[in-house]
């Protein structure tokens, strides 16, 4: 009986070890609606830009953000937009601020952020780039959807999907 039951922690540490590359890598994980809509590997660096319809000016939004340094959220590098609108930044406190032909540009902002709660609107048009992959969720999801973005290891993504 003891030498099952060694045989079976050696095991499970075994098969824990070969594993743990996999269960450790960083995933990011977006839900819409409700609902588990995309997960990707991604490592510190990896792209993300959010591109929508801003709601009252009708123009062009781009925010370009990248996963943390450690592989556990968001940082906000710049945002690209063609006309000021609420919600917008243009303070030099936000960062670089700088107009470029038909578009304004505020750069170097570095804004950090555990994980990134959107919505979809009437005519915003939201889409998520991930490194190149393009998700434009306004065509799967109705107005008013919320969105959800977080980065995690794999293995609290099995975690909560047991719970």
């Amino acid at each position: 009986m003891r030498v099952r039951v060694l045989t079976g922690g050696y095991l499970l540490c075994l098969l824990l070890f070969v594993l743990s590359p996999v269960l450790l890598q960083p995933w990011l994980f977006l839900y819409g609606g409700g609902r588990h809509m995309l997960d990707v590997p991604v490592r510190a660096g990896t792209a993300v830009t959010i591109r929508f319809i801003h709601s009252v000016q009708k123009t062009p939004v781009w925010e370009y953000l990248s996963v943390n340094d450690r592989a556990d959220g968001f940082c906000l590098h710049k945002t690209k937009y063609q006309s000021f609108g609420v919600g917008l930044p243009f303070m030099e406190s936000d960062g670089s601020f700088r107009h470029e032909g038909d578009y304004f540009i505020m750069d170097h902002m570095e804004r950090l952020f555990p994980q990134l709660h959107l919505r979809t609107g009437v005519g915003t048009q939201l889409t998520v780039t991930i490194a190149d992959t393009a998700c434009p969720l306004y065509q799967y999801l109705p107005d008013g959807s919320a969105v959800d973005i977080r980065v995690a290891p794999l293995y609290q993504y099995i975690r909560d999907m047991v719970r």
